[in-house]
């Protein structure tokens, strides 16, 4: 094909996401792809109690929405759609579609969903197991004159790398250009989070209103530039990028089941205003194995909230937590208790002179987390400490689930498309694999020598990204400058990020140096518990936790910390 790039952006990074995206995007400006990621680990759990409910659903019922508003508009305009809204059902997603009666050829993307093979492949008796799947049965679709592919569980990145290695007729081997793809598609899959959502440094771009939603310009080398749409809210910048780039990520090596992306030596440049380049991305073969999405039903739990105001606030909580156990019929399996000191002493308002001591229960039984506990708290009202309040009160209990981290040979999962005309292909698995290995640790910088220091938030300059995986989390921090990198790089051990998390003291810490990228990425294994549907902690995805870290001081040289100040 003759045009220099494909231009694809994305209109969803979550099942929840603006609604209204997919026209602004076909509206806003011109494209070739548009893409929309609507599934996520959390998302899967509720797809699958959608499905307990109704077998035919089990799909991300916003995107059909959007498809209904907007299908019509993207034909008009030749714009290609691509997402993975299929979640679960993809085949009903898809006859859902046709049933729009656009005119759209409609084609799917299965083969991920293993729930009745689980316990054969080893994975037990989940409520969804589904395998990430690559792009190549994108391609094929696209190959057929497909307007619209839905997919199951494909990962994020490989609904833009499917437009890609078809416009360009990648081979499956093109590993570099590939892995641009990926890093390209790691980038612009959580929408607006490489515009300016979400980012640390969000009060130094000018018009936060409505940040846009990302585009890439993917090149035949696999090289790209992410922009957006002329005249939308946000930023494209090398700092709104590098965050999105630590997102979700471990070290260096990021395995998709197409190709291995070595993130670690991905170069991003700013072109210009909202134009970021990201070249020299090398590529490697992908694992031999998939990842499978495990979820199950953990149990039951409830939890509520009670107010502490004013004096004693520990002796409050004491007497709270001591009532509350004492009358409860049956203790549940787990009982947790949190004081949130939220208040300061001779406070001006009476929510500042307030703390909050929450109570979570779990337990296999839906009884002993429902009605009796619930009872119980409101029983306390008339009885326990002074001022005794509830933020609302308790619910009868809810299911929750747990994720896990699966692993089945690639072999084993069937990779099928659906073509319009009703035609299956089979697509094979990679037969060139490279088993995953760490790499080696890259040489630091040089440590700066012997210089003042000043005692301040972390934050003054380094910027930092979070989110879960699983039970676990990832801080990805950087910094802007060279000789900010070489004093980070030292300066944030593991040692030294579990004395500023105090929750990550006892846990498993591992860190990841990227100095392309002038970031250092930590794993923190087993910080959210069970993963993010469990609740296990304040803040379940770990969304804040590098904000948390940001706001810890840290002594940093006076150089760095007034660097270009007078």
């Amino acid at each position: 094909m003759s045009t220099p790039h494909v231009r694809i952006g994305n209109c969803s990074g979550f099942y929840g996401d603006r609604l209204s995206a997919m026209r602004e995007m076909l509206e806003g400006g011109e494209l070739d792809y548009l893409t929309g990621d609507y599934l996520a680990e959390l998302t899967m759990l509720i797809l699958g109690r959608d499905r307990m409910k109704d077998a035919s659903r089990g799909y991300a019922k916003t995107f059909l929405r959007q498809a209904e508003d907007c299908l019509g508009l993207a034909l008009d305009r030749g714009v290609k759609i691509v997402a993975n809204a299929g979640g679960l059902n993809p085949k009903g997603l898809a006859d859902a579609l046709t049933q729009l009666d656009s005119g759209a050829k409609i084609a799917y993307v299965d083969g991920d969903d293993l729930l009745s093979r689980a316990d054969e492949l080893g994975l037990g008796s989940p409520l969804t197991a589904n395998a990430y799947l690559g792009a190549w049965g994108i391609v094929e679709a696209l190959k057929s004159g497909a307007d619209v592919v839905v997919t199951g569980r494909v990962t994020d990145a490989s609904v833009i790398v499917g437009p890609a290695a078809y416009h360009f007729g990648w081979n499956r081997t093109d590993y570099d250009a590939l892995a641009g793809a990926v890093v390209a598609g790691h980038v612009i899959e959580c929408g607006t989070q490489a515009t300016g959502g979400n980012y640390s440094f969000f009060t130094e771009i000018a018009d936060m209103g409505r940040p846009g939603f990302p585009i890439a310009e993917i090149h035949a080398d696999g090289s790209s530039v992410i922009t957006k749409h002329d005249g939308t809210g946000g930023a494209v910048s090398v700092g709104t990028v590098t965050a999105q780039l630590l997102y979700e990520i471990t070290g260096g090596r990021y395995a998709n089941p197409d190709v291995t992306a070595r993130i670690d030596t991905a170069v991003l440049t700013q072109e210009s205003s909202d134009r970021v380049r990201i070249s020299q991305v090398k590529g490697e073969a992908p694992p031999p194995t998939l990842k499978v999405s495990l979820n199950s039903l953990g149990g039951f739990r409830n939890e509520f909230t009670l107010v502490l105001t004013g004096l004693d606030i520990d002796a409050k909580a004491e007497l709270a937590q001591k009532q509350f156990e004492s009358w409860l019929p049956t203790r549940p399996k787990e009982l947790e208790w949190t004081l949130v000191r939220t208040d300061k002493p001779d406070a001006p308002t009476e929510e500042t002179a307030s703390a909050l001591l929450r109570c979570v229960a779990r337990d296999s039984d839906p009884n002993i987390v429902g009605r009796q506990f619930s009872s119980v708290a409101v029983e306390l009202a008339l009885a326990s400490y002074p001022g005794f309040s509830l933020t609302a009160p308790p619910g009868h209990g809810a299911p929750f689930g747990v994720f896990t981290a699966g692993y089945v040979d690639a072999g084993e999962v069937p990779h099928t498309v659906t073509l319009a005309d009703g035609t299956r292909v089979d697509i094979p698995p990679a037969t060139d694999t490279e088993v995953l290995e760490p790499l080696p640790e890259p040489e630091l910088p040089p440590k700066r020598p012997g210089e003042s220091t000043i005692t301040v938030p972390l934050g003054t300059v380094a910027a930092a990204r979070s989110g879960d995986k699983g039970g676990n989390a990832n801080v990805g921090v950087w910094v802007r400058s060279d000789d900010e990198f070489a004093w980070l790089a030292h300066a944030l051990t593991v040692e030294e990020l579990k004395s500023l998390l105090p929750e990550a003291a006892d846990l498993t810490v591992t860190r990841h140096v990227l100095p392309h990228l002038k970031a250092l990425n930590f794993v923190i294994e087993g910080i959210l518990g069970q993963g993010v549907a469990s609740q296990a902690r304040f803040d379940p995805q770990a969304k804040g936790l590098g904000e948390w870290l940001r706001s810890r001081h840290i002594a940093i040289p006076e150089t760095l910390v007034f660097q270009g100040q007078i």
